[in-house]
């Protein structure tokens, strides 16, 4: 199987975002604080957003309401990155 990197700053692969969007991170940024994809440098922040696409979220109304629709680990690692900043 071939891994085709996204962000090489931190080792994150296209499989990766997708699965992250799969549990649903629908932006950049959550997917960033899903895996810190787009933080360093941010060169990949225009693939990140190719691969997540236009109102491919399932969840987007959920999150435009200002519903929590991150999957709970998802969330847990956002925190976690929170309290270490």
């Amino acid at each position: 199987m071939t891994r085709v990197y996204v962000c090489s700053c931190f080792g994150i692969t296209e499989q990766q975002v997708r699965e992250h969007a799969a549990k649903g991170a629908c932006t950049p940024r959550q997917i960033a604080s899903a895996s810190k994809a787009g933080t360093d440098c941010g060169s990949c922040v225009r693939r990140i957003q190719s691969l997540l696409g236009r109102g491919a979220c399932p969840r987007r109304e959920l999150a435009d309401s200002g519903a929590d629709v991150l999957a709970p680990e998802i969330s847990r690692a956002a925190q976690m990155q929170a309290q270490a900043a």
